[in-house]
This record gives structure tokens, C-alpha cells and sequence, in this order.
């Protein structure tokens, strides 16, 4: 009869299988990285319809800005939500273009490839407002969420961009607040700053609402944000993210992921590249039609997180910057 191994011999065991597992990971995550995402632009993707139904080509983040600010609205299957954002966010900026008349705007509508009537809807705004305020940028196929906002800032003018979801869960309005985290994080360093509104000072009216399960899942997902890629930001998932043009530029020519977990990614990109991150509390209110399915897409991005990290770290993805064609 076999004698049981002594604990520390156990112990020994159980490392060395650790060990081995966490080199087998190390070696899929590395074997199986895409080394960039495509940045290619389909043919009907390098033009915008304007109010008049004529075709203009899209301008590029690689040239001068032009507006002060540009608000990217990510949207996929938004026919429904999309209005209530967008009545609000040009309500307000409208208003705040007649208070001072050098305040300079534009609303880019990216459609990540919808099914339903999101791009029609887009366009009532395009024509009531003019062109040069709102423009639909239509894509030819489902990006990603990460994928049609890096689409919609490498088509913008301004000198600031904003990421806006198209549900309008955060006040339009504050901005202001974000705008007011960007403006104490100067002086810039090669004018590159970044300002997340956060529902961080929500969380414990949140937790008494959801149920246990999803309470676990956030938990889950927040520990491994903070233990795999970003110490600093508490809420790296909230869409309402203000970047200075030249941010905007240097992260997004980076980023990989083009799914849920792309701001985590942006996030991370930013640490490693010494850009300052504010993170500035929001008013915001659940919407509901979300997109996001619990179980799997937490569980999708808890491996992407991993990869993030691991890729990273084996030199599998680089911090290098590319243009879009």
C-alpha cells in the first residue's frame, strides 16, 4: 500500500501544476494574439451621407481639428434609444453654442452594422441640424462596441473627444464635470489627458438592486480589472469618457480589443504610456434594452482581461501606433 504524500510534497506538487498551467496560458494567449486588429476601411465606410443625400468623404484624427469638441455615439440595434440621447445631447449644446458662439461641435453616429432602422433615425438629426453638427457613419459589418467608437474617433474633428453611449444612461450635461476633470489634470503632457465619468458613488444603491449573482459578477469583474490592468479607475466601464484629441489618437491606434472589454484596454494602454486618467462621478440611471448579457459576456470579458495582460506581458502586442487607411 502506497504511503500518502507528505504536505509539503504536496504543496510541491500543486506549485509546479500551477506553474505549468500558468505557462500553457501564457503560450495560447501569445499564440493566438492577432498582432493588430484591421484598421481597413470598407469603400462605403471612407464616406458620410450628408443632409442633401450626397456622398462626402470623412476627414481623419490625423488631421488639424477643427470643432472643439466631438461627441462618438457608438450604436448598434438603436432605433429605440438613440432618440431620447440624442434629443438631449443637442439640446444642450445647442444652448451652449448661443452662449458663446466660439464653442464648436459636431455629433458623429457611428452604426456598427444595425439590423434595424438605427442609421434612418440617425439621419432625422442629420438633416435637422446640418451635416456639419451631426454625421452618421454607417459600417459595413458588427465591429464591436470598442470597434465602431476607434471608427467614429478616427473620423472626428475636434480638439476634444467624447465617448457618449447611445442609451443616454449618463446626463448628457455633465460634461461639464468631465470637462472640469480634464482641465485640472494640466499641464497635459504632450498635450495627452483623459477624463472617465464614473458611477463608482452609486455602487451600493446598485448592489441592492441587482441580485446576488450579478453583485458576485461585478465583484468579480472589478477584482480582476484592478489585479490584471488598471489600479487607479474604480469604474473603467461607464461610456462617457472625454480624451484630448492627441489621447485619442495614441490609445486608439493602439487598442486591440474592439468588444466589451475595449475600455479596459484603453485604460491599461494609458497607465503604461503615463497618460493622466481622472475619474469624475456622473449622474447616471439604468436604461433598459442593453446589449450586454450577463453570464457570458462578463465571462467573455474576464478572458479578455487575462489576454490583456498576459499579451502584454509576452510581448505578444506592442504599444504601437498605426494609421487608418
Amino acid at each position: 500500500m502506497a504511503l500518502p504524500l507528505p504536505l509539503p510534497a504536496v504543496a510541491a506538487v500543486l506549485a509546479a501544476l500551477a506553474a505549468l498551467l500558468l505557462v500553457l496560458i501564457c503560450m495560447v494567449a501569445h499564440v493566438t494574439a492577432r498582432k493588430m486588429p484591421t484598421l481597413h476601411r470598407h469603400e462605403e465606410e471612407k464616406f458620410f451621407i450628408n443632409a442633401e443625400g450626397r456622398k462626402e468623404s470623412v476627414p481623419s484624427i490625423h488631421d488639424p481639428p477643427t470643432k472643439e469638441l466631438s461627441v462618438v455615439v457608438p450604436s448598434y440595434n438603436e432605433e429605440d434609444r438613440l432618440p431620447l440621447m440624442m434629443d438631449e445631447a443637442l439640446d444642450y449644446l445647442e444652448k451652449r453654442q448661443k452662449r458663446d458662439p466660439s464653442f464648436t461641435y459636431e455629433v458623429i453616429v457611428v452604426d456598427d452594422g444595425s439590423k434595424d432602422q438605427t442609421t434612418k433615425v440617425a439621419m432625422k438629426y442629420c438633416k435637422k441640424y446640418g451635416s456639419d453638427k451631426v454625421r452618421v457613419l454607417s459600417l459595413v459589418k458588427n465591429r464591436g462596441k470598442g470597434g465602431a467608437v476607434r471608427m467614429g474617433v478616427f473620423s472626428s474633428r475636434g480638439k476634444k473627444i467624447l465617448m457618449a453611449d447611445a442609451d443616454g444612461a449618463t446626463k448628457f450635461a455633465d460634461i461639464e464635470k468631465v470637462e472640469e476633470g480634464l482641465k485640472n489634470l494640466q499641464p497635459w503632457p504632450n498635450q495627452m489627458a483623459i477624463s472617465c465619468g464614473s458611477r463608482a458613488h452609486l455602487e451600493k444603491d446598485s448592489i441592492a438592486k441587482r441580485s446576488y449573482f450579478r453583485t458576485l459578477l461585478m465583484y468579480g469583474f472589478h477584482f480582476l480589472v484592478w489585479f490584471l490592468c488598471v489600479k487607479e479607475i474604480r469604474d473603467t466601464q461607464c461610456g462617457f469618457k472625454l480624451l484630448t484629441r492627441e489621447a485619442a489618437l495614441r490609445t486608439f491606434s493602439t487598442l486591440h480589443i474592439e468588444r466589451w472589454a475595449f475600455d479596459v484596454e484603453l485604460l491599461y494602454i494609458a497607465q503604461r504610456l503615463r497618460i493622466p486618467v481622472a475619474e469624475v462621478a456622473v449622474n447616471w440611471t439604468e436604461i433598459e434594452g442593453s446589449k450586454l448579457v450577463p453570464f457570458w459576456s462578463w465571462l467573455q470579458m474576464g478572458r479578455d482581461l487575462l489576454f490583456i495582460r498576459l499579451r502584454y506581458m509576452t510581448g505578444a502586442w506592442q504599444l504601437e501606433t498605426r494609421k487608418c487607411n
